[in-house]
């Protein structure tokens, strides 16, 4: 054997060595506040990530209500808009309607005048060919008498 193989079977021969020597070793004692310690950091940052799951839990639902805000912000707009379009358009009728009932008003009015008018005017002509008529008789009867005596 060279010196190689001597020196790579002395290798081997230790590590099997230090291998059997390693799984002897017996296990080191625990120290009981080591393992305390050791379960409060364990237990802290349980405590750390449970608030960090917390703190999640809260931003997931603030954002839920938000949503939920804004839907229902969104619906009360829409009905608002909806109720005054509607009252827009029944305002809109009633004008047309008054409008309508007013120009109705008005030519009844007109109509009333004209009947009025013509009714003055009638009278007017009546009594005036009735003072004429009058008149006249009178004369007539001023040019009799006057006549008469004249004889």
């Amino acid at each position: 054997m060279n010196q190689k193989e001597q020196a790579e079977e002395t290798v081997e021969k230790a590590e099997k060595q230090a291998a059997k020597s390693a799984s002897e070793v017996p296990e080191p004692a625990r120290d009981p506040l080591a393992e305390l310690l050791s379960q409060a950091q364990n237990a802290y940052t349980a405590y750390v990530q449970a608030q960090r799951e917390v703190a999640k839990g809260y931003k997931k639902r603030e954002e839920q209500m938000e949503k939920a805000y804004k839907e229902v912000e969104q619906k009360a707009n829409n009905a608002c808009n909806a109720a005054t379009e509607k009252a827009l358009k029944a305002r809109e009728k009633a004008e047309q309607q008054a409008e309508e009932l007013y120009n109705k008003a008005r030519e009844k009015a007109n109509e009333v005048y004209q009947v009025s008018v013509r009714q003055a005017l009638n009278a007017r002509s009546e009594a005036i060919e009735q003072a004429w008529r009058a008149s006249k008789e009178n004369t007539e009867q001023a040019w009799k008498i006057f006549q008469r005596e004249q004889e």
